[in-house]
């Protein structure tokens, strides 16, 4: 008796999974979680901390300052992201294949419909960011045109995939993770391809005398539009990825 006492006390009961698929689909979650921890977490930065302190920079300490910090922050930015969605991407794929086995349905579909309808809703969302001006400038119309069409997507996502098998998760993560490749293209498509650009002037500025190209201010109002829009976008995505396990509100 006493020994038995002793082991339960002293031999916490611990068993790994030891099949593989238990453990890599683990594996890949803890990825997605600690790449997604550190994307967003950069984004808040961006749009919360480094915004507001840049506009307080007089023009000589900005061009020593923002060079070197946004080379080091938007490499894991942009690193971050593509991880986070390939991770997601891997795992949501398995829901998605055990769904389809179970139900008999079709797993292509269900992936099909993700990437066309959420890359044409970048699409759409990057149009609005082209002009610059006029109400394309403002971010109150911008925000309103954003949840609009994401609100719409979400409807179309789940009106196309409704044959009864997709499960919760699977409708869940379709739509937070859709918002998610969204901001994904923001990041790569957008942000990254006009900080690149600006860091660059930026620099040559702060060398060299360089003049700042004319359309430097409106790549950068785009650019910071687009990383308000990550932020925002970023809200509701996180309640659908959570509702995934912890709020069934879809399918079955």
């Amino acid at each position: 008796m006493a020994s038995a006492a002793l082991s339960t006390l002293f031999g916490p009961q611990i068993h790994f999974p030891p099949d593989f698929n238990t453990n890599f689909l683990m594996l890949v979650r803890w990825i997605h979680f600690l790449a997604g921890i550190t994307w967003i977490g950069l984004l808040y930065f961006f749009n919360l901390v480094n915004v507001p302190f840049m506009k307080e920079l007089d023009p000589t300490t900005k061009g020593k300052v923002m060079p070197a910090l946004m080379t080091r922050a938007l490499m894991w930015f942009r690193m971050s992201a593509a991880l986070t969605v390939l991770a997601g991407l891997a795992y949501w794929g398995n829901i998605v294949g055990a769904d389809a086995h179970s139900g008999g349905g079709s797993a292509g579909a269900v992936m099909g419909s993700f990437f066309l309808i959420w890359t044409i809703v970048w699409g759409v969302l990057y149009v609005c960011l082209i002009p610059g001006k006029g109400i394309f400038d403002n971010g109150a119309f911008v925000g309103v045109v954003y949840a609009v069409v994401v609100a719409a997507a979400a409807w179309l996502f789940l009106s196309l995939n409704s044959h009864g098998w997709e499960s919760n998760r699977l409708l869940a993560i379709g739509i937070g993770g859709g918002i998610g490749w969204v901001m994904l293209l923001n990041v790569w498509g957008v942000i990254w391809r006009i900080q690149k650009r600006l860091i660059q002037w930026t620099r040559d500025n702060a060398t060299n005398g360089t003049p700042m190209p004319d359309k430097a201010k409106a790549m950068a109002r785009q650019s910071f539009l687009c990383s308000r829009a990550n932020a925002f976008l970023s809200i509701p995505m996180l309640f659908f990825m959570g509702a995934a396990s912890h709020y069934p509100m879809f399918g079955k």
